[in-house]
């Protein structure tokens, strides 16, 4: 009960905040479908950690989430309808875009 009052204040449960928290060290290259280069590297250096994660609900707020912390705002249609077609609200939406810009002008710092 707790949780649930809790992700309502919040808009996301804590599993779902440190997923956002841990997007911002996922490069954009963990979006894209494995391609050629990436078989030649399995072929010479073994497999390599696969980004995507096992929830596809989960996975809509990962990728939103990578978007957000290298491009702000500036996220792609496409990955906004695959958040809302997860089952996250408009707010949510809202929440972490906000929450992700402020935490990337902090980590900035101050302008000189």
């Amino acid at each position: 009960m707790r949780e649930r009052i809790k992700t309502a204040a919040l808009g996301f449960t804590t599993a779902e905040w440190q997923i956002v928290h841990l997007a911002r060290t996922d490069g954009m290259a963990s979006l894209r479908a494995p391609g050629r280069w990436s078989r030649l590297k399995t072929i010479l250096f073994g497999p390599q950690p696969h980004f995507q994660l096992a929830d596809g609900k989960l996975e809509a707020l990962r990728r939103l989430a990578v978007e957000a912390w290298h491009q702000g705002f500036a996220v792609r249609p496409s990955s906004i309808d695959a958040f809302l077609a997860a089952g996250f609200s408009e707010g949510q939406l809202e929440t972490l875009l906000s929450a992700v810009t402020a935490a990337r002008r902090a980590l900035k710092g101050p302008r000189a």
